[in-house]
């Protein structure tokens, strides 16, 4: 550690428990859950700042910024580390920025927009939305550790993406304020369309400080799961429920079998053999969705209220990249791809792969709106790895008969297929991180414009 950067931050913050420089600290703070992927695995697993900062305030937070950009430090912001990518792991060491400490909910609007700090946990956040007649329009199933700035910075959508789409869709997220990486750092206003400058940007391109995030009207939630003989029959039944207005959801989930034998902790709603559906569904709707499921020869194996995050058992600890989580505690072969299907074309897509690689794809399927209000397959299939190269072919197939990929198996914005067409955060980088200082390497497009 080097003694005139821990001086140099001593005096920037009141209490200098708050600069952690123990190994063990600094190994958790620069990591997250990239080990998700055996590519990524060993790349990253080495990869450590040299010191973690915990500011409490904005103040503290500049002055942090101020003393990095001065002395060329790098700087590699952390929400709570729930990422899979490695977004916050520093690839040039240098300062962790951990703003876990900056977690206030300042006030929930009377038109249910949620303004707060980047450190606020989802789940609490949910909680006490829900005091309030509201609760949050989509979350990950990390629901309980996530924070919303890691949310915003690294995270694409989740629970209640069935209804309310994505993070950058129907002006969920209303504004933010970031702080620049300049010479002198500066808190920037971003609103509207300009809040796409910052959203999914791993903090390459500026420090989320303040957010104003829309919430929905809260709903009298009912968590169900249904068994099928097959998983075109579950598919079939899922699909009608996600696609359907007329249906109050914010889950719609499907797996093939055997996935839900990898679920011990539910094993009592699992039918040995049958794929599954999970729904959350508007609790008063609940008796027309099990005729319905009846209906398609599904057997419904649970169904209990959800009374908000501390719900048990709380079925969304079982979807999105959860689903990955159980089925590496199974069987540590497994990893998972992120993928987008055809909401036309999707069950000859399952054909092809199906013909082309067996049980080395196993599907699980998330149904989400987009943008155009159209419902469509998501998808974060269970995959069995044997090498990178048939990793790669599987992801390179999946791509030539039209099912999108973001490659959670790299490190870099680009290749992780959510970069914009339009280079808005390539511009934003230019703009508020001229030299390259927060998060280097994982911006692959950019080039300094001033050598440090």
């Amino acid at each position: 550690m080097n003694a005139e950067l821990l001086a140099g931050l001593s005096s920037l913050v009141s209490d200098s428990a708050r600069i952690l420089t123990a190994p063990s600290v600094l190994e958790r703070l620069s990591h997250d859950f990239y080990w998700y992927s055996p590519v990524l695995r060993p790349k990253l697993a080495n990869k450590s700042g040299d010191v973690a900062v915990q500011p409490l305030n904005m103040d503290e937070l500049l002055a942090v910024l101020r003393y990095a950009g001065r002395h060329a430090i790098p700087v590699t912001v952390r929400g709570a580390g729930t990422g899979n990518y490695g977004q916050c792991v520093p690839l040039e060491g240098g300062i962790v920025l951990d703003l876990a400490l900056m977690d206030k909910l300042e006030k929930i609007t009377t038109d249910g927009v949620a303004v707060c700090q980047p450190g606020l946990r989802l789940g609490a956040l949910e909680a006490e939305a829900r005091k309030h007649g509201w609760e949050l329009r989509m979350y990950p199933s990390t629901l309980a550790k996530a924070s919303i700035g890691g949310f915003l910075a690294g995270g694409s959508g989740g629970i209640g993406s069935v209804t309310h789409g994505g993070l950058r869709d129907f002006d969920t997220v209303r504004a933010f304020e970031v702080v620049t990486m300049e010479e002198e750092p500066r808190v920037v206003l971003h609103e509207g369309p300009a809040v796409h400058e910052i959203l999914h940007a791993w903090g390459t391109n500026g420090v989320l400080t303040r957010i104003w995030f829309a919430l929905a009207p809260a709903v009298e939630w009912t968590q169900c799961t249904v068994a099928f003989d097959t998983f075109d029959q579950a598919f079939t039944f899922t699909e009608s429920v996600a696609v359907n207005s007329a249906w109050t959801k914010r889950l719609a989930t499907v797996f093939e079998w055997p996935i839900p034998s990898y679920f011990a902790p539910i094993k009592q709603m699992v039918r040995a053999g049958k794929s599954m559906a999970l729904v959350m569904i508007a609790t008063q709707q609940l008796d027309a969705l099990r005729a319905a499921a009846a209906a398609a020869g599904g057997e419904a194996t649970f169904a209990e209220s959800y009374e908000g995050p501390r719900t048990q058992p709380l079925l969304s600890d079982y979807t999105w990249n959860h689903t990955t989580l159980w089925a590496m505690k199974a069987d540590p072969a497994y990893t998972y791809l992120q993928c987008g299907f055809s909401p036309t074309e999707c069950r000859e897509q399952f054909h092809l792969l199906r013909a082309r690689y067996g049980e080395e794809i196993l599907f699980h399927i998330e149904f989400m709106k987009n943008g155009e209000g159209v419902v469509t397959p998501g998808a974060i299939p269970v995959v069995r790895f044997t090498t990178e190269e048939r990793l790669n072919d599987m992801i390179a197939y999946c791509r030539s008969i039209g099912v999108f990929v973001a490659n959670p198996h790299v490190n870099s914005l680009e290749d992780g297929g959510r970069f914009r067409a339009d280079n808005v955060q390539l511009l934003a980088k230019q703009k508020y991180d001229p030299r390259g200082l927060l998060n280097p390497g994982k911006m692959l497009s950019f080039r300094k414009a001033v050598a440090q």
